[in-house]
Formats: C-alpha cells, structure tokens, sequence
C-alpha cells in the first residue's frame, strides 16, 4: 500500500473513526487539529490558520472564516470541504480565482435539522420547559397548551432540509405553506403543499420556519415589520442562519407577548458579539427553546456529513469531481 501523502486537516469536532479510516485507506494523512488556546474554529486568526494548515492539501471545515487572504497563504491547499450545508463564511470568488475547490456535504444533515425543527415545534406548543421548571419548583399545575395537529405551518426556504420538514409535517396532517424563489409546481401537487409569498405566511401562519439562506435579500426577514403582520401567539424558528432574524426586534415582540415563542439555533451574535446581550435575554425567556448551532450534530448526522465531506476531499485529491450537489465552485482550470 502507498504511504500516507496527501495532508487533510480536520478543523471539526466529533469525527468519526469511520471517516478517519476511509481518509486513511485513500491514501490521505489524516489531522485532527488541537485548537490553540483561547481559540475555536470559527476564531482562528490567519497565523493559527497557517500553523494547523502548513502543507495541507484538504480541509475539512466547519465555522472558519475564509477569505481570499486565508487561501493566499495556503499555497497547497486544494479543496475546501465543509462539513454542513452554508458556505457564507468562505470567499467563494477569491476560490474561483486561486483554483480551488469548496464543496458542501449536501444531504448529510437534512433529516437531523428537521427532526430538531419538530422537537422544537411540540416543545414550544406544549410548553415543555415552562411545565418542568414548574415542577422543579413543587408546582404541578397544568399549563395548557397547543397542538402542532392541524395547524398551519409556513416554510420560508425550501432546500433539503425544508423538504425534509415538509414530509414530516405531513403526518401531523399540517397546512404548509411554502415560500420559495423558484416554486416546483410538480413538487406542490404530489405533496399538497401551497406557494405563496412571505407576506401570506406572516399572516396564515401559526408556526413559521425559516429555512433559507442568508443573503442581503434574506437579511433580517423577521423583524419588527414582519411580527407586526403575524398572527398574535404565532412561534417562529430559526435553524438556518443567525441574521434571517432580527433578534433584537424577536426579543421584544417576545417581551411584549406579540408572539407564542421561539425555536432558535443560531444567533446573531455568532457573528456579531455585541449582540450576545441579546442572545442572553432570549435564553433566560420561558418560550425561548434553544440549542448552540447543534442542528445538525446528532451522531448520525455527523458521521453522514464526516464522510461526505471526506469523498468530496479523495474525489479532489484523486483528480476527480466530487458529487455534482456537493460542489459550491470548481476552479480548476479545465482541460
């Protein structure tokens, strides 16, 4: 068998031994890199970036911010694989420019967001962190709450993970409402699901999730504009992108009883941490039920996105494409 060459850096978490091996048996020297202290992931400044990075040829990533200057100084480095589905913190252009490649693990991880968005639904509509910490003060009193049965559920976004909520939705015989740039009728007929605009979800709907990427477009769609159009009592969810949501304006609808609650996993002050006084406000609220960006971090999950993001780097390694719904941008000169 050929030695180990081709350097992958792994800047993740939770990587399987499965995925390890598979690297390893593809001929790739596998790193799990050790954060230096005072550092995670998505912190690391251009010197650490370099030091964990120094000669490799694959990186497989999670939060790190790359831009042009981060490539610039990896010379060797071919492929960009993120182990999740949004690339906003990579500099897709400056990829373009200096040859390289950035994949996605698509599909690794749409069952387990969507699975989250449900448990977040049943738990904010039967107040289930309410009624525990009642009881955990000595208070049994039931607290009424409501059924996720029948209700009418808007999607703003509807990629993998939407649809992977759209068929679970279904078997609480829900009214989904979808909005999405470009709506597949076909889609809408063998799955009872009805398009419409955003505006027409903010009103009809009694859950609203988001699942759309964050773009200037997408910026804040819920803010104080958008609460004042939704049905009072309404619960929003966001397990997509901090910044779909104003959370400053969430707070205070949420303050003022404007809204039923919210689902939250991500949070603008992952990338702003001015805003981690808000993130606090939100979490000591009784109808904020929240997870740390962990949507995607089941077992399963993970070892899903670990090894798709693992043959997305062979494939490149190999001289090959990787699969055509994983990659974000190919720059490789072409033959």
């Amino acid at each position: 068998m050929p030695s180990n060459t081709r350097r992958v850096v792994v800047t993740q978490n939770f990587f399987d031994e499965g995925s390890i091996a598979y690297l390893r048996a593809s001929n790739c020297d596998v790193v799990i890199a050790k954060m230096p202290e005072g550092f995670t992931e998505a912190t690391l400044d251009l010197a650490a970036i370099k030091e964990l990075l120094d000669g490799a040829e694959g990186w497989i990533v999670g939060h790190a911010r790359i831009t042009r200057e981060v490539l610039a100084a990896l010379p060797d480095l071919k492929i960009v694989s993120r182990r999740g589905v949004g690339y906003e913190r990579v500099d897709i252009e400056a990829a373009r420019d200096l040859g390289r490649v950035v994949t996605i693990a698509a599909g690794g991880n749409d069952a387990t967001v969507a699975d989250q968005v449900i448990g977040m639904m049943i738990a904010l509509g039967r107040r289930f962190r309410e009624a525990h910490a009642q009881m955990q003060a000595g208070s049994w009193k039931i607290l009424l709450g409501t059924d996720l049965y029948r209700k009418t559920v808007g999607i703003i976004g509807l990629g993998r993970i939407g649809r992977s909520l759209v068929q679970r939705l279904q078997g609480f015989e829900t009214n989904i409402l979808v909005s999405e740039i470009n709506p597949d009728e076909g889609y809408a007929e063998r799955t009872g699901v009805k398009f419409v605009d955003v505006d027409t979800i903010l009103r009809e709907a009694d859950y609203v999730s988001l699942h759309a990427p964050l773009t200037p477009q997408t910026r804040h769609i819920i803010n104080t504009a958008a609460i004042d159009k939704m049905k009072p009592g309404a619960f929003v969810f966001n397990c997509a992108r901090g910044g779909l949501v104003n959370d400053a304006d969430l707070l205070a609808a949420l303050k003022e009883g404007r809204l039923g609650g919210a689902g939250l996993d991500v949070f603008e002050s992952e990338s702003d941490p001015a805003m981690k006084p808000t993130t606090d406000a939100l979490l000591a609220l009784h109808n904020v039920v929240a997870a740390p960006h962990a949507g995607a971090s089941t077992r399963e999950g993970l070892d899903r996105t670990n090894m798709i993001a693992s043959q997305c780097v062979v494939a490149v390694l190999d001289g090959r494409r990787p699969a055509l719904e994983c990659v974000v941008v190919d720059g490789r000169p072409t033959a």
